[in-house]
């Protein structure tokens, strides 16, 4: 039977079959555009698509996987601990990274050089705004010339100044190791106390040189919050605190007392070797899996290596007479004052 028409009428069984092959014909019509359509983007949109390849590169997952001289190959790095992490997970991830620093930095240990609490308490006055190596190149003619408090109290201090005049603010350095030296000897009896409350009395002496004091010459459990300190202890998110005696506190929480010296010198070690203010070496980081400021630094390990500094980069370390552990483990005397 026909189809009605649009007049009420029927269509022929004639005029049916001749509209069919109308329809095919414009459906493949249809066809054809929608195909030119999508395949005509195509050719517009390659360039774009080579240039995406090309930066690739620059958005590469990061890893710090180079083994370095005398440190451990760091570890694929895993996410970042995230912000809110627990006071449990906090402090187990605080202690995982002091216990791997100590077998990278096993013999990490003052980088003054001393031979009694005297010679220690005089050193770490004079390391403000210096280096390290600098004190120990200057240290020995003073000692020599002024081997105890009472020397150093009668001592002439244009003369002091002119041997301290290397370690830079020489003349307020001076007033400081000449009025400590007094204090020692009018008020201590010519010896340097072993307390912390004693200490910090002491003129140009405060909490973090009696801390340096009390661990290292008395075997008394205490933290340095130097510059090397604050920068990674803020930079681990151990803490956001910024005052010295705050970081201690904070800090100090999160380990048992006995570590407290060790771990300043793991800190400060790896402040100064790897993990450094500008540059730090991310790529040759033994911790960088633990680290949540990963990335902050190279993470190339070939640039990374040429970061390291000190035994770690093949070069001397700060100290004249370091100890023999440090020397077993492939570390360098510091050249003496004018050795070029």
């Amino acid at each position: 039977m026909g189809e009605q028409g649009p007049d009420g009428g029927r269509k022929t069984a004639k005029a049916t079959r001749k509209a069919a092959p109308a329809k095919r014909v414009t459906a493949e019509k249809d066809a054809v555009k929608k195909a030119a359509k999508k395949t005509a983007p195509a050719k517009k949109t390659a360039p774009a698509a080579k240039r995406a390849v090309a930066k690739k590169p620059a958005v590469a997952p990061k890893k710090a996987t180079a083994a370095v001289k005398d440190v451990a190959p760091a570890k694929t790095v895993a996410a970042k601990p995230p912000r809110g992490e627990s006071r449990t997970a906090l402090v187990r991830r605080a202690r995982r990274i002091n216990r791997e620093l100590a077998e990278v930095y096993p013999y990490a240990h003052p980088e003054l050089d001393f031979e009694n609490p005297f010679q220690l308490v005089v050193a770490t006055v004079l390391s403000a705004q210096t280096t390290d190596l600098r004190v120990n190149q200057t240290t020995p003619a003073l000692f020599a010339k002024y081997p105890t408090p009472e020397d150093l109290a009668a001592a002439n201090p244009e003369e002091v100044e002119e041997i301290l005049r290397p370690t830079g603010f020489f003349r307020a350095k001076t007033k400081s190791v000449i009025g400590l030296s007094k204090a020692l000897a009018e008020d201590f009896g010519g010896e340097v106390p072993g307390r912390l409350e004693d200490l910090v009395k002491l003129p140009g002496v405060g909490r973090k040189t009696a801390f340096v004091v009390l661990g290292n010459a008395f075997g008394r459990p205490g933290i340095t919050v130097d510059t090397h300190f604050q920068r990674l202890v803020r930079r681990w998110e151990w803490t956001a605190e910024t005052d010295p005696d705050k970081i201690e506190a904070a800090v100090g929480a999160l380990f048992p007392k006995s570590d407290w010296t060790d771990l300043s010198h793991h800190v400060i070690w790896h402040g100064r070797r790897i993990c450094h203010a500008r540059k730090p070496a991310c790529g040759a980081c033994p911790i960088a899996p633990l680290c949540p400021a990963y990335g902050e630094g190279e993470t190339d390990p070939e640039k990374a290596r040429k970061l390291l500094k000190y035994e770690k980069g093949g070069f001397p370390g700060q100290r004249l007479n370091p100890p023999r552990a440090y020397l077993d483990a492939g570390g360098k005397p510091a050249p003496p004052l004018g050795s070029g």
